[in-house]
């Protein structure tokens, strides 16, 4: 999924723990090898538009994240991989490429998945890392290891409180709010991004224009779980903060921004 994950938990013994890790990190292995639109043999990079069963996991992300992309009215596109891809190249996107990216092209039936055009491409690059934080969780819980924090670059996944306190205080934007049992996505231009005669691109894309976003604004949305906190943080950085708010009402999340 192009990003490290990192672990902080509470065991009752080291051997606890150390299984702990070993078990949360081959998750994430194995939702990368599931997800990851950067692996060539990635079951995401299989679909086309043969009609196809896919894996429980890949179904659940893609069915969350068409719904997402028709709550936003496109400001986030799970179909956005020509343009990414394109983007990762610094090549310019084309009138061909941006005919591809349309969610409503994208066919979920009873575990099925199709694409409704040759060259389509998936880019799950803003639901998986979160969709992966709560898997990693899970998997702690089931082993009894509910006092869990998973970091993955701006994603952060929490489960139970830490001993003594109320709850994990996390950095969001300049504020510093406390979690428990919920996630903080944030999403900003500080590192992705390029620079061509004298234009900063980010590596946010407007689905909607196929445009890099140039303006500079880092967004921080808290929701009920890392794939939602994920998910709406792009959405919300492309559609602006006031444009969001009805999204925001109907998945429950709280935003923070702040200029860079």
């Amino acid at each position: 999924m192009g990003t490290l994950f990192g672990v902080t938990l509470w065991a009752r013994t080291s051997a606890e723990a150390q299984l702990g890790f070993a078990r949360s990190f081959a998750r994430a292995a194995a939702l990368n090898r599931i997800l990851s639109d950067y692996e060539a043999g990635s079951e995401l990079n299989s679909l086309d538009k043969t009609p196809r069963m896919v894996s429980p996991e890949l179904y659940t992300v893609l069915r969350f994240a068409r719904g997402l992309s028709e709550a936003s009215g496109g400001a986030f596109d799970v179909t956005v991989g020509p343009l990414s891809r394109l983007w990762r190249a610094r090549a310019p996107f084309t009138a061909a490429s941006r005919s591809l990216v349309d969610w409503r092209q994208l066919y979920l039936e009873n575990g099925r998945v199709r694409l409704g055009r040759a060259g389509m491409r998936l880019d799950l690059g803003a639901v998986g890392k979160g969709y992966a934080g709560d898997e990693m969780l899970r998997v702690l819980r089931g082993m009894g290891i509910t006092r869990a924090l998973v970091a993955a670059s701006g994603d952060i996944v929490c489960g139970d409180a830490p001993p003594g306190v109320k709850g994990w205080t996390v950095g969001v934007n300049g504020f510093r709010v406390i979690l428990r049992r919920s996630a903080a996505s944030t999403s900003g231009d500080t590192h992705q991004f390029f620079e061509r005669d004298g234009k900063r691109y980010s590596h946010i894309l407007d689905p909607r224009n196929g445009e890099a976003l140039t303006d500079v604004l880092e967004v921080s949305v808290v929701a009920r779980n890392g794939m939602t906190a994920d998910g709406l943080t792009t959405a919300v950085r492309v559609m602006g903060v006031a444009a969001a708010a009805g999204l925001l009402k109907k998945y429950g999340g709280r935003v923070f921004t702040s200029r860079l």
